[in-house]
C-alpha cells in the first residue's frame, strides 16, 4: 500500500467545508489549510473567522491566511507542508505558477459545475438562472487560465423545479467530499486520466453583484422564476411595488410559472410587473410578466422575514391591480 499523500488544502466558504472534513477522515493527512483572512460580518461587524478555519482548527491542523497567495512567504510556508497534492475549492484566490506547479501532483479544484459549462465564481446560481435540469461537480487539474483545465473526474445531479441555490450549493458541496477522496483513491493506484475541456462549449459565471437581482418584470415568467430561486440566498431577488408616496422594496425568494391550466381563464396579458391576483384566503399572488405569470410563494416584506404568500397577504397591504417597477431614479 502507497504512503499517505500529504494534502494542502485552500478554501474559504461553507462549500469548501465537507470536502476538507471528508479529506481528514480519509486515509490521506492534510498537513495545512490555507484560507481568506478573517472578516467582519454581520450587523455588529465582528471579525469572524472563515468556516474552513473553523473546521482546520477543530481538527488540530495548522492554518495559514495570508491576504493574497502569491509572494515569498506564501510559496515558504508551501515548502514546509511539503505537499504531494493542493486541493483547492472556492478558496477565492488565484494561484499562480509557482504553486500551481509545486507539489508533484499539482493542484486539484472542487468546481461546481459540469465543467466546461460555468466557469467562475458562481457557477450554481448561473445554472439555476439559466434554467438547466442538471448540474454537478467536476475535479480538474488547475492550470494558469480560469477553471481550463484538464478534467480528472465529473459527477451529474438533476436540479429539481423548485431547487434553490442554497439547496444546490449543500447538495454539490457533498458531492464534491465525495469526489475528492475518489480521486485521492486515484493518485494512491496512479490511474488518474486527464480529459482536456473543450473551450468551444464554455460558458461564463462571473461574480454576482446585488443589483443582479433587480427583477425585470418584461422577462418571461419562467426565467424570473429561476433568477429568484438562482439568486436565493444572495444577493436575493427584489422589485419595487409602486406607492402614492413612495415606493416600497419587496423581496421574492421563491415562485414558479403558472401553468395555463391553474390561470383557468382567471388573468390574460397584462402589463409587465401588474398584480393580477392577490388572495389572502387561497395564498395566491400572481403577477404579470413578459410572458405568462408569476405565480410568488415566498416573499419579503420590508422590515420582515420571509414567508408564504398567504402570511405575507394577510399582513401587507398588497391588491389587485398594484404595479411593481424597476429601481426609482
Amino acid at each position: 500500500m502507497s504512503p499517505p499523500l500529504r494534502i494542502v488544502y485552500m478554501g474559504t466558504p461553507d462549500f469548501a467545508v465537507p470536502a476538507l472534513e471528508a479529506l481528514i477522515k480519509s486515509r490521506d493527512e492534510v498537513v495545512g489549510v490555507f484560507t481568506n483572512p478573517d472578516r467582519r460580518s454581520g450587523r455588529g461587524k465582528k471579525v469572524t473567522p472563515p468556516p474552513v478555519k473553523d473546521a482546520a482548527e477543530a481538527a488540530g491542523i495548522p492554518v495559514f491566511q495570508p491576504p493574497k497567495a502569491r509572494g515569498p512567504e506564501v510559496v515558504a510556508q508551501l515548502k514546509e507542508w511539503a505537499p504531494d497534492v493542493i486541493v483547492v475549492a472556492a478558496y477565492g484566490q488565484i494561484l499562480k505558477t509557482d504553486v500551481l506547479h509545486l507539489p508533484r501532483h499539482g493542484c486539484l479544484n472542487i468546481h461546481a459545475s459540469l465543467l466546461p459549462k460555468y466557469r467562475g465564481a458562481a457557477p450554481i446560481n448561473y445554472a439555476i438562472m439559466a434554467g438547466e435540469e442538471e448540474s454537478g461537480v467536476t475535479i480538474m487539474q488547475m492550470d494558469e487560465g480560469l477553471d481550463t483545465g484538464p478534467m480528472i473526474l465529473k459527477q451529474k445531479t438533476p436540479i429539481a423545479p423548485l431547487e434553490t441555490a442554497q439547496e444546490l450549493h449543500d447538495r454539490l458541496a457533498e458531492m464534491g467530499a465525495e469526489l475528492i477522496v475518489d480521486v485521492m483513491r486515484l493518485l494512491h493506484l496512479d490511474s488518474v486520466t486527464k480529459i482536456p475541456q473543450d473551450d468551444d462549449q464554455a460558458s461564463w459565471a462571473p461574480m454576482l453583484k446585488k443589483s443582479d437581482g433587480e427583477i425585470m418584470w418584461g422577462r418571461g415568467a419562467r426565467e424570473i422564476a429561476d433568477q429568484i430561486r438562482g439568486l436565493n440566498p444572495w444577493p436575493g431577488c427584489f422589485s419595487f411595488l409602486e406607492r402614492p408616496d413612495e415606493p416600497e422594496r419587496i423581496k421574492f425568494h421563491l415562485a414558479r410559472r403558472l401553468s395555463p391550466s391553474e390561470a383557468n381563464g382567471h388573468a390574460g396579458p397584462d402589463e409587465p410587473g401588474r398584480v393580477l391576483r392577490a388572495d389572502p384566503a387561497d395564498g395566491e399572488l400572481w403577477i404579470a410578466t413578459g410572458e405568462g405569470i408569476l405565480k410568488c410563494l415566498e416573499v419579503q416584506a420590508p422590515g420582515r422575514k420571509a414567508m408564504d404568500v398567504a402570511s405575507f397577504l394577510n399582513g401587507f397591504d398588497l391588491q389587485e391591480g398594484d404595479l411593481f417597477r424597476k429601481r426609482p431614479k
